[in-house]
């Protein structure tokens, strides 16, 4: 569409109309696509009557959605999420339907019909609601309200009536030109039948509450609505065949009920990060999860039936079954069991018939001393009995399964504040519960097994016939189930004490569970590191692992095999910081400060930031650089670190070949290099030491992904076991005299090495050895094993050795697991 015609700014909707043509629509997007100058001169082109009615006209503001189609059709349904328009578009819709060209003007409809759930429905959301008609219309054609006729009335003489589907014979008389129907839905809150359009959305200014709702979550009062008003009108007398097309009156196989998300589930509600609104899923009018829950009843009966019991009473029973895990060897018993516990369901046999009932502790009748009788084996009226301490249950534990979410095996615990002792009660359930549910659960069990404590047994006499099992008595200050009835001369019957308030509602706030990431199907980078030992808690000849990837899949499962049997080894749950050098590194001095030219390094994931010189001394920013294969990483830490481009740092003040490491630093580590944060994202891979030297293969990809995914990459590794190997000797030195050259040197140690508390640092090995080697031109002349850290080397052994001239003696320790370590050189000048 062209936005000028000659010379002049034309808009992209005529101007004079509402809903005459659908395709010449989103006139606003058009203008918010411009730019400033085409937006200022498309307004300043526009009367001043023009800019009054822009708001109004609703061609320029609408979305594809929320226009009629075109054509000649008889029924229109708008089907959309919370928030896409749909009160916006019917309420349009009848504007265009009763208003004419000028305010006095005819439309092309005289009588329209408003049909909601309820009449307040229909006034609130379709009258009077922020998307209504009121709302909509301009001040020259707004339709007065008439309260006491239900009606709106426009100055033209037309008219809309509202109507309350549940009372659908006063339909019948009014010739209507048009009608405007709301969808039923009702929200999974407490009480939501009260006021099935009532909905809490905090962004919203049409949120509220039902009518007497705690505003608890409630899927059972969602479905029992959707099957009363479902039920309702497949009655062939409220819903006859029409004698206009042949078939029932209303296709409920076509009815819509509010409301389906086309979000994902579970992804929506879990990731709140991604969706606001997520957190109105809870007591909302969403269907999404919630139509393959099973009402408990429907599930009690099945139970039965499979089990060739018929005669079942389940009308006393609600709640809402969101999953079963089911065994095939499970029993109907067991099945019930599980269920009844979850619940608090009661079953009782009546005259033949198995009755379930849910337990509110409330009392059916009220017993006194003078309703009861003695019977030849009790020494009262009333014996009462307290179990022991010893069974009393402190705390009680409930796992079960999540619901909404991936189904995860979970665990929910209630305990009395005043008791710190150890005697748990443990229940594992089959079922799929939602945290609060599980906790709540828990809560009652507590509750139940304290005051199930106390026990009456007593008699009535055969005239008190009504009470049996199953039924509550209040018999003083306190209410009884009865739970055992004997029939004899009288009616022996045993019972424990119940308390109402356990069973009263109550509202717990709702712990999502955590959203289930996706995994793209690309490859992790996998960085396996055989290190030395740092903190002391590691296994020694275990190598440690740091992964990174973009997007994070995240959990990444590490798989191992010594031939072509891959086991699972471990898993990564973070990602690691891990980048590469973008200038070169030097060597220098340890134990000292390398106040060299900074480092610069250009990280794949994560962060890293400046320290104090306490937190580095404490063993923080420690960092491993290699070239990415073998176990040749030399480990530094570092005080500053500034970032000077998107993820990129200079790394200075550092400490050099930390833990022994300044065995394998290089003269200089080359630009390219790898580094890694040894962080608690870095940890360890399980490697049995018979397979420490060997090779071993190893795959790596998204924990959630198979093992054959393309997404994993193989490696084949030998890890020497860093950890076992003795660090280099230190400070080897050579005292020469006419008979012998002497050497000694300081050992370190691998374990323990920092502590001032002792007067020398461990040994770190079996025993203290050394291994002492004389070399010449490459050659070794000379190898001796000494127990102490000095070495003499006679004139003698020399000519025996034949060493003439300048030569190098080399010194390390020995480990009597990996052999010698790094060796430490001086070279002796003739």
């Amino acid at each position: 569409m062209s936005a000028t015609e000659n010379g002049r700014l034309v808009s992209p909707v005529p101007m004079g109309s509402t809903l005459n043509k659908s395709g010449l629509i989103s006139g606003a997007n058009w203008v918010a696509s411009a730019d400033a100058a085409v937006q200022e001169k498309f307004l300043g082109s526009l009367t001043e009557g023009e800019l009054l009615a822009l708001p109004f006209l609703f061609e320029f503001w609408a979305l594809d959605h929320q226009m009629p189609p075109e054509g000649d059709w008889r029924s229109w349904v708008v089907i959309g999420g919370r928030g896409a328009g749909k009160t916006r578009a019917g309420a349009e819709w009848v504007r265009s339907m009763v208003e004419g060209a000028k305010p006095l003007d005819a439309g092309r409809a005289r009588r329209v019909a408003l049909i909601g759930e309820t009449i307040e429905q229909a006034r609130d959301v379709m009258v009077f609601g922020d998307s209504g008609i009121l709302a909509c219309s301009p001040p020259d054609r707004r339709p007065r309200w008439e309260a006491t006729k239900k009606r709106l009335v426009w100055d033209n003489g037309a008219e809309a009536r509202v109507y309350s589907a549940h009372d659908p014979e006063s339909l019948r008389g009014p010739q209507f030109d048009a009608a405007w129907c709301d969808e039923l839905g009702c929200a999974a809150v407490d009480k939501g039948t009260n006021q099935p359009n009532k909905f809490l959305d905090p962004k919203s200014s049409e949120s509220a509450l039902p009518v007497f709702s705690d505003g608890g979550r409630d899927e059972a009062i969602q479905r029992q609505y959707y099957a009363a008003v479902l039920s309702y009108w497949k009655s062939d007398e409220r819903n006859p065949i029409s004698d206009v097309y042949g078939t029932e009156m209303l296709d409920l196989d076509h009815a819509y009920a509010w409301a389906w998300d086309a979000r994902p589930y579970p992804f929506f509600p879990n990731n709140r990060e991604l969706w606001s609104d997520a957190a109105n899923y809870e007591a909302g009018h969403w269907l999404n999860g919630r139509t393959s829950a099973r009402s408990l009843a429907d599930t009690l009966r099945e139970i039965c039936e499979k089990s060739g019991i018929e005669n079942v009473d389940v009308t006393e029973v609600s709640g809402v079954v969101r999953g079963y895990v089911s065994g095939g060897s499970n029993t109907g018993r067991a099945m019930l069991q599980s269920l009844l516990i979850a619940y608090g369901v009661d079953a009782f046999e009546r005259d033949g018939v198995l009755d379930f009932s849910v337990r509110n502790g409330r009392p059916d009748a009220v017993i006194t001393r003078d309703d009861l009788t003695f019977t030849p084996e009790s020494e009262g009226l009333v014996e009462h009995s307290r179990l022991p301490f010893v069974d009393d249950a402190e705390r009680v534990r409930i796992g079960f399964v999540e619901a909404d979410g991936n189904f995860d095996a979970i665990w929910e615990e209630a305990s009395l504040p005043e008791e710190t002792g150890d005697n748990i009660a443990v229940s594992e359930l089959p079922l799929a519960m939602t945290r609060s549910e599980g906790r709540l659960l828990a809560e009652r069990w507590l509750g139940e097994a304290r005051a199930g404590k106390e026990r009456i047994q007593f008699a009535l006499p055969p005239s008190q016939v009504d009470i049996s099992a199953g039924n509550v008595v209040r018999y003083g200050e306190a209410n009884y189930r009865v739970d055992r009835v004997e029939l004899s001369e009288v009616q022996s019957m045993e019972a424990t004490r119940v308390d109402p308030e356990i069973y009263l509602p109550a509202r717990m706030e709702e712990d999502p569970p955590a959203p289930i990431s996706f995994a793209a199907p690309v490859p992790v980078l996998p960085v396996f590191l055989d290190l030395p030992i740092m903190r002391g808690d590691e296994v020694a000849h275990v190598p440690h692992i740091a992964v990174t990837a973009t997007p994070w899949p995240g959990n990444v499962a590490v798989y191992s095999a010594s031939s072509d049997v891959f086991e699972l080894s471990t898993s990564v749950s973070e990602r690691a910081t891990i980048g590469v050098t973008e200038t070169p590194l030097r060597s220098a001095s340890v134990g000292v400060l390398d106040r060299g030219e900074a480092l610069q390094v250009r990280l794949s994931s994560g962060n890293v930031s400046d320290a104090d010189w306490v937190a580095v001394l404490n063993g923080v920013n420690r960092v491993a650089i290699g070239s990415g294969s073998g176990e040749d990483w030399e480990v530094f830490q570092f005080r500053k670190a500034e970032l000077i481009a998107e993820n990129t740092y200079l790394l200075s003040e550092r400490l050099r070949g930390q833990f022994g490491t300044d065995a394998v630093m290089p003269d200089v580590w080359p630009e390219g290099s790898l580094v890694v944060l040894l962080d608690q994202t870095v940890g360890q891979v399980p490697l049995a030491p018979v397979y420490r030297n060997l090779a071993l293969k190893y795959r790596i990809g998204p924990a959630i992904r198979a093992l054959d995914d393309p997404s994993y990459i193989e490696e084949t590794l030998t890890f020497k076991g860093v950890g076992l190997r003795p660090y280099r000797p230190c400070h080897l030195r050579l005292e020469r005299d006419q008979t012998k050259d002497s050497f000694t040197w300081i050992r370190r140690s691998r374990i323990e090495g920092d502590s001032w508390d002792s007067l020398s640092v461990p040994v770190g090995e079996e025993v203290e050895s050394y291994l002492v080697r004389v070399v010449q031109d490459g050659a070794i002349k000379r190898e001796q094993i000494t127990q102490t850290p000095d070495w003499q080397y006679a004139v003698s052994d020399r000519s025996e050795d034949g060493v003439i001239g300048n030569y190098e003696v080399s010194v390390a320790q020995v480990s009597a697991t990996v052999g010698p370590g790094p060796f430490a050189t001086v070279l002796v000048s003739a």
